[in-house]
């Protein structure tokens, strides 16, 4: 594995922590749900409990957004925020 692996994206807790509203928001596919708990079995996730905490969500709530959706706040919202 790559130590020095990084999250791209939207978290799963960012679609609450940003209010981020439904129409943003995608229904996981049963493919994302089997490429989750795939995810959960693996060493460098088990390392990241942060990730573990983020993936349990994602599994829970069945929910996903594109990195696109903060565009809902304003073209800026990633660069001076985000």
């Amino acid at each position: 594995t790559t130590p020095d692996i990084k999250w791209l994206g939207l978290r799963p807790s960012d679609l609450d922590a940003f209010d981020l509203p439904d129409q943003c928001r995608l229904p996981m596919t049963s493919k994302d749900l089997d490429m989750g708990a795939q995810l959960l079995k693996e060493e460098f996730v088990l390392k990241r409990p942060d990730w573990v905490k983020e993936l349990e969500l994602m599994q829970k709530t069945k929910q996903k957004a594109e990195i696109q959706a903060l565009s809902a706040f304003g073209f800026q919202f990633v660069t001076q925020v985000y």
